[in-house]
């Protein structure tokens, strides 16, 4: 593979988690205009459409995404993987950005590599190495200079921001090992198309968007728009493409792009205040998984998967 191609990946791999960092920001904007518009009305519109679409490009190119039915454990998985899987990485990741803001909401959600290392300890019996030992213990670090500040007795953050932030830590992990068996079978744009449907509709039995009595501006629609088209549609097709590529270890390192984003444009078009304790803590975070990515290569074939939620 030539220097020329590798160059292609980087950039499609690094615009595209960019481009899922900037959707968090818009997200963030979104609340902040419209206090009426919930993180579960965004998810049900965001998870909906941008399932649909990708459905629909899968049909057009040959996928065949309906042989996702034909078998029952199939079609088991799928769902799972929709309502498990989807439904935490994306409302709880939304409820986060609604209750705090993005870079925090983000960075937290970073922490979803190491929750599959520890589902890794505790059921397969996989002990970590010292690298993933290491990067555990920077991680925590991490964390807890932004939750706290440097001060045990309190807290930095809202505890439904943190609730939220950890649950969307989870929904990564399980939004990574769940479909992962499907993707080699059916593809990824036909597995993320129905886990996106799936976990839309399914919402919408919490609450039915049509029950949402709030009137949305163009404006809002248009970063409703932006959100579902520029952070989930073309990023994950980006990203997806440049795994023809580069590596998968090259991929995840470049993840970082994503919470380095939600942070700078934030910080310029949101004027978010972080203080020295949230950058040092999510610095600490970026490189805690970034030496995870490059010392355990079975569990990075496995976290690039994420990338169909964000």
């Amino acid at each position: 593979m030539t220097g020329q191609h590798h160059l292609r990946g980087v950039l499609l791999a690094s615009l595209a988690c960019m481009m899922w960092g900037i959707s968090g920001v818009v997200a963030s904007s979104l609340f902040t205009l419209n206090t009426h518009v919930t993180a579960l009305w965004l998810s049900e519109v965001r998870m909906t459409t941008a399932g649909i679409v990708l459905l629909i490009i899968a049909q057009l190119i040959g996928a065949k995404p309906m042989r996702l039915w034909q078998h029952k454990n199939t079609a088991g998985r799928i769902v799972s993987y929709g309502l498990l899987g989807m439904v935490p990485v994306q409302l709880c990741y939304f409820e986060a950005v609604k209750f705090g803001n993005a870079p925090i909401a983000t960075i937290i959600q970073f922490l979803g590599p190491f929750i599959i290392s520890i589902y890794y300890f505790l059921f397969k019996h996989t002990k970590p190495t010292r690298p993933e030992s290491l990067g555990m213990v920077i991680a925590f670090v991490g964390t807890f200079l932004i939750v706290t500040h440097g001060h045990v007795n309190a807290l930095a953050i809202s505890p439904v921001v943190l609730f939220w932030g950890f649950l969307s830590a989870i929904g990564v992990a399980t939004n990574t090992l769940l479909p992962r068996p499907l993707f080699s079978t059916y593809g990824s744009l036909s597995v993320t198309g129905w886990g996106l449907l799936i976990a839309g509709l399914s919402l919408n039995f919490v609450k039915p968007v049509w029950q949402f009595h709030t009137t949305v501006t163009a404006t809002e629609w248009t970063l409703v728009a932006i959100i579902i088209v520029f952070g989930t549609v073309i990023p994950f097709q980006m990203f997806a493409h440049s795994l023809a590529y580069i590596l998968p270890t090259t991929a995840t390192l470049l993840d970082a792009f994503e919470p380095l984003a939600a942070t700078v444009f934030s910080v310029i078009f949101l004027s978010v205040q972080l203080t020295g304790f949230d950058l040092v803590g999510g610095t600490l975070i970026i490189l805690a998984v970034m030496i995870l990515s490059m010392n355990s290569r079975k569990l990075v074939n496995f976290f690039h998967r994420r990338r169909s939620t964000t």
